[in-house]
């Protein structure tokens, strides 16, 4: 089944890492897959929009399904292969509705990172304004406080909504990419206690990014957030 699914991402991507994570959770190992580099704007290239026409990543093709958009597409395979692997969205009604709302809360938090990390690369040069930076930065710190208060009884196989679920592969590539940028463990004590306990889980080691894009010039974006 796996054989019929291709990925094209790009190395440092949550979007794309969330993918590959479910991947891993729903043992569907041996599927095509190409890293492609941001850096040369391969994902803009033509094999991508033959897949994704918004020439961004993840692409992802399942047999003549596309799927591009990433919490979509772990919505997919979840659905798809509900008796395969790890179960990923809890039966509860009360687990399963607060998985769906941390879910969907995970993208305003990778928004409010990349308004912060990368923030001249949205903003051209000339439109740029250092309160748009302050309230950028402000908006990202009530967010992370946010994070902080839903993850106050974190704890072994307790993390976002109850057990590991479709939550848990959304958010947690935000939070490891918060940290690659520079945020502080001592003043995230509960972010940096799920990222302890999340981080050797098997899908999560196996899939871990090679690096993460333009680290090198923005590795302390937010170590004063």
């Amino acid at each position: 089944m796996a054989k019929s699914m291709n990925l094209l991402w790009g190395a440092g991507s949550p979007p794309c890492w969330r993918v590959m994570i479910t991947l891993e959770e729903k043992n569907l190992q041996g599927y095509k897959h190409k890293l492609l580099s941001f850096e040369k704007d391969e994902h803009k290239s033509q094999e991508v929009l033959e897949i994704n026409p918004r020439a961004q990543l993840p692409a992802f093709k399942h047999g003549d399904n596309i799927i591009n958009e990433s919490t979509g597409a772990c919505l997919y395979l979840e659905n798809q292969f509900k008796s395969q692997g790890n179960k990923l969205i809890p039966d509860n009604p009360a687990e399963q509705a607060l998985m769906y709302q941390r879910m969907m809360e995970g993208l305003t938090l990778i928004e409010k990172l990349n308004m912060v990390v990368f923030y001249d690369f949205y903003a051209p040069e000339g439109e740029r304004h250092d309160s748009a930076v302050k309230r950028n930065r402000d908006n990202l710190v009530t967010e992370l406080q946010l994070w902080e208060s839903y993850l106050e009884n974190v704890a072994a196989d307790r993390y976002l909504a109850g057990p590991f679920s479709l939550a848990d592969v959304v958010v947690f590539p935000n939070v490891v990419y918060a940290f690659c940028y520079g945020l502080s463990a001592g003043r995230y004590p509960k972010l940096t206690k799920y990222y302890s306990l999340l981080k050797d889980r098997p899908s999560i080691k196996a899939t871990w990014p090679p690096k993460w894009f333009h680290i090198e010039q923005r590795s302390e974006s937010l170590k004063d957030i």
